[in-house]
């Protein structure tokens, strides 16, 4: 089954009208990877390009769109991938067939999971002992690739499967340069600081600093220890 970690990707390159048997080939090869149980499989069709033989091939040539590049995509552990390597090669025939090392960052729920949120709730997320607490504090005002910077950063965290992080904005204080800020009455406070926290294993923790490197030109950053005695969250139902 497909988890977070190392996997491997095979990609696949046959034409549209290329034949396996009396099946299109890449709906023989989709049929071939479901039935020995490759997680997932895509099929994407191409809408120009050329090949080997240096034509040009365009969906707007009605002659030539029969000979479009197909493309089919699966991702799974090496062992599976390795074991459906043979087969896929003799049904892509003069085909491209390649298998490249990849990382899966996250993937569809577990079968227990999916069974679980069928049934109307989901497993619990279990971090309780020795933790880390990570406090990134920046300006409200700060962006990242045309977003509030602490929307981006819980974006990443959440990416990166954190167990949970929680912004705080602030109504008053200042920074460095000793200027005081508060939120008045009628107008928004301008250069108020906003904290971004997050609880979790020192592993996952650690994982995320390279990234706040990148993202927190100016703010600060900090971490320390901390123990967690309990931790509850409610039904995703």
């Amino acid at each position: 089954m497909l988890s977070r970690g190392p996997a491997k990707k095979l990609t696949i390159y046959v034409d549209e009208g290329q034949k396996h048997g009396h099946l299109p080939a890449h709906e023989a090869l989709v049929d071939l990877l479901h039935k020995k149980g490759v997680a997932g499989v895509t099929v994407f069709r191409g809408v120009g390009g050329y090949g080997g033989s240096g034509e040009v091939h365009s969906v707007k040539s009605l002659v030539l769109a029969l000979h479009m590049p197909v493309k089919i995509e699966a991702i799974d552990q090496a062992e599976a991938i390795d074991r459906v390597l043979a087969d896929v090669i003799q049904i892509a025939g003069d085909g491209l067939v390649e298998v490249n090392e990849t990382n899966v960052v996250h993937c569809c729920a577990s079968a227990k999971q999916a069974a679980a949120a069928e049934a109307g709730g989901s497993e619990p997320m279990k971090l309780t002992g020795k933790a880390k607490i990570l406090r990134v504090i920046i300006s409200e005002d700060d962006e990242w690739e045309g977003e509030p910077l602490y929307e981006a950063i819980c974006k990443r965290f959440f990416a990166m499967d954190l167990a949970g992080a929680t912004v705080y904005k602030t109504i008053a204080g200042y920074g460095p340069h000793r200027r005081f800020h508060k939120v008045g009455l009628l107008a928004r406070g301008k250069d108020l600081p906003v904290q971004v926290t997050v609880v979790d294993t020192e592993e996952k923790i650690r994982a995320v600093l390279p990234v706040l490197d990148e993202m927190v030109t100016e703010g600060l950053v900090v971490l320390s220890d901390a123990e967690v005695i309990k931790y509850t969250h409610r039904d995703a139902g």
